[in-house]
């Protein structure tokens, strides 16, 4: 049987489990093993099945994922979720639409503590809405804005899904998040832009708040010094080659605690809440890890990643073509599954097919990461306008969606120039 075949039948095995609420990772373990027990026997496939979580156990480049997840839990139960907000909102409050203004970059620095998407878009939905919604903004943007902001939290170094993608990859860690850099700033300045634009042709969306005086500022500067503090420690700490990026996430994590706890905001509960959170979420990525990494086994056995890049690269069509006809594969994913989910699922084909075509793959990174972040706010299920909807009961998917809709098409404009002009990921190389 054609090799392509094989491997299609498998995808769509692993989809058909999907679909029937097997978590994917699991999903994408039996695909694995069961075609890769066809192909070499039963008993190669269980020794995969025991070696590859065992190895993935042991790579001490994936301890950055508890720890940076635990930085992010410790960060929200000593409050610092909140003096990010305020800390914002101080200088750009003012402006029309400077509330979503301060949204974003409340989204954009909390990202770069928490590390996961959907975890920005709820802690800002709780953080953020009320107070939107209490100052006369329009449901439909206050929620579009918080939703379309939860996506910088995978964009904005130091992020999980850049790491477990730098690791699967094998490609430097520290690349990948250095890449991110500008993209990440063009992220924000398009969605300022937007909101700027938006706010001034609908005045009523996002009507300008109380102007904080200077003083008032130095002192919502100085009460913010732990989240200064710790935002230097962890990214100039990586930056500067202090610590390595596993360093850093300890330290962070530790830090964290240690604000946490000197702020008695650290009780019991939310002590163990916080170690119970990041357990769960760590198995979750790992047993999805385990899973691609079981499936990518099977694929590559099969020979189809090697068929594929044939098979493309028989086609008279400029690569660029295949690049942008990817990207809308990515989005319709990106709307079902969450971004680790998504990238791993297709990573042991497309990674691959790209590098083929001649394309850098820290630079694949960026992109690939932009394009499914945008698919997490695009119809018809765009996973972050479902948190917000969790957070904001009251709130109708229609409205939120509406909200989102200018959001996406900022989005689309800043992955069409991420794809066009590589340079703008790999500059600081």
């Amino acid at each position: 049987m054609d090799p392509i075949t094989i491997a299609l039948i498998g995808i769509g095995c692993m989809f058909l489990m999907i679909v029937a609420k097997v978590p994917i990772g699991i999903a994408m373990a039996m695909t694995g093993f069961l075609g890769y027990a066809f192909y070499d026997g039963v008993k190669p496939a269980l020794s995969i099945l025991v070696s590859e979580p065992v190895g993935i156990i042991q790579n001490f480049e994936f301890a950055v994922i508890p720890l940076f997840l635990l930085m992010g839990s410790f960060a929200t139960a000593g409050g610092l979720s909140a003096e990010i907000y305020r800390l914002a909102y101080a200088f750009i409050g003012h402006r029309r639409g400077g509330l979503a203004m301060a949204t974003m970059g409340g989204c954009a620095l909390f990202g770069a503590v928490c590390g996961s998407s959907p975890a920005t878009a709820a802690t800002f939905g709780r953080v953020a809405l009320p107070q939107m919604l209490q100052r006369g903004y329009a449901p439909s943007f206050a929620a579009g804005c918080i939703a379309a902001g939860g996506t910088l939290g995978a964009l904005v170094p130091p992020s999980i899904i850049m790491i477990i993608y730098a690791v699967l990859a094998r490609v430097p860690i520290l690349d990948v998040f250095m890449a991110a850099v500008i993209p990440a700033i063009l992220a924000v300045v398009l969605h300022g832009l937007t909101i700027a634009l938006y706010t001034r042709y609908n005045p009523d969306a996002g009507p300008a708040g109380e102007r904080t005086s200077w003083r008032e500022r130095l002192i919502v500067l100085r009460d913010s010094w732990a989240v200064i503090v710790l935002l230097s420690a962890v990214i100039g700490g990586i930056y500067g080659g202090v610590f390595t990026v596993n360093e850093a996430a300890a330290v962070g994590a530790m830090f964290a605690f240690l604000l946490a706890l000197f702020r008695r905001r650290l009780t019991w509960t939310t002590f163990l809440g916080a170690l119970g959170e990041t357990a769960a979420n760590t198995a979750v990525i790992y047993l999805i890890i385990f899973g691609a990494s079981i499936f990518s086994y099977f694929f590559t056995i099969t020979g189809a990643p090697a068929a594929i890049v044939t098979a493309i690269g028989a086609l008279d069509v400029p690569p660029l073509v295949i690049i942008f006809a990817l990207l809308l594969m990515y989005l319709a994913l990106g709307a079902v599954f969450e971004t680790v989910s998504a990238m791993l699922i297709t990573l042991p084909f497309v990674l691959p097919l790209v590098t083929a075509l001649g394309y850098d793959p820290i630079w694949w990174a960026i992109v690939n990461i932009v394009v499914i972040e945008l698919g997490m706010i695009t119809p018809p299920i765009g996973l972050n306008v479902f948190v917000i909807k969790g957070v904001a009961d009251n709130l109708s998917l229609g409205t939120i969606f509406r909200g989102v809709s200018v959001f996406v098409a900022s989005d689309i404009v800043r992955l069409i120039i991420l794809t066009l002009f590589p340079i703008l990921s790999l500059a600081l190389l």
